[in-house]
């Protein structure tokens, strides 16, 4: 396999910080010896969750066996999703803002026709529904518990497909738009708007291009978003 350097477009900080939970996790568990120091497994996990290279090429570029690099990969992933806020966390950091945005989004990931659960009829592809919390001004705080692409949003405020949830969640009016009243199209105009922010908080999720098309087993990609978003809010702070 051809071999060359390359760059990772993920700040230093989060590099850094990576390193240094993976150096207090190494002491605390009584590590010795290791192929890579904690300082090289941080860019060879963010390689992983940022550009999406394989194992096989994560190997090839930082000289260690493909095993190894899975399980240095695992090791960081677990570190960093036992990192990641709550939804009560998420909540009490936004307590005082105004309002929360909620939305959901399709993880696609590498599944076979026969596997039902996992295929979205409004996507018609299959995947993983998350749902993302984000601030009135679009800043991604929470990531929900991957399901299965069948399950719907509801279950997992929001667009039409919380319709029914109640209480304080907020969708748009129902129905076509030419049979809308014309307070119920400024309500919808206004709606879309405040949605397009949340739109932006799935971007920030989806930048990290694993999660663009997931070829791990199912129970493996909860974690995924959880490392994920420890990741991005360390960038952000």
């Amino acid at each position: 396999m051809l071999v060359y350097p390359s760059g990772v477009d993920v700040s230093s900080s989060a590099l850094r910080f990576l390193a240094q939970q993976l150096r207090r996790h190494r002491r605390a568990i009584g590590s010795r010896w290791r192929c890579l120091t904690a300082g090289r497994q941080a860019p060879l996990t963010l390689a992983h969750l940022r550009v999406g290279h394989t194992y096989a090429q994560l190997a090839a570029g930082f000289g260690v066996g493909t095993t190894t690099a899975y399980r240095y990969v695992t090791e960081a992933v677990e570190l960093l999703a036992t990192l990641a806020p709550s939804l009560a966390d998420a909540v009490r950091a936004a307590s005082v803002k105004a309002y929360l945005i909620l939305d959901g989004t399709l993880l696609p990931i590498d599944r076979i026709a026969a596997d039902r659960p996992f295929y979205s009829g409004k996507h018609k592809k299959h995947g993983m529904n998350v749902q993302v919390i984000a601030d009135p001004f679009g800043r991604l705080l929470w990531a929900s518990p991957a399901l299965p692409g069948a399950v719907h949003d509801i279950r997992c405020c929001a667009d039409k497909g919380y319709r029914g949830a109640g209480g304080t969640v907020r969708i748009p009016c129902w129905g076509r738009w030419e049979n809308l009243s014309a307070g119920q199209k400024a309500v919808n105009r206004s709606h879309a708007k405040i949605r397009a922010l949340v739109e932006q908080a799935v971007a920030t999720l989806k930048s990290w291009r694993l999660l663009r098309k997931l070829r791990c087993s199912t129970t493996r990609i909860t974690s995924l978003v959880q490392a994920v978003l420890t990741l991005h809010l360390t960038s952000s702070e």
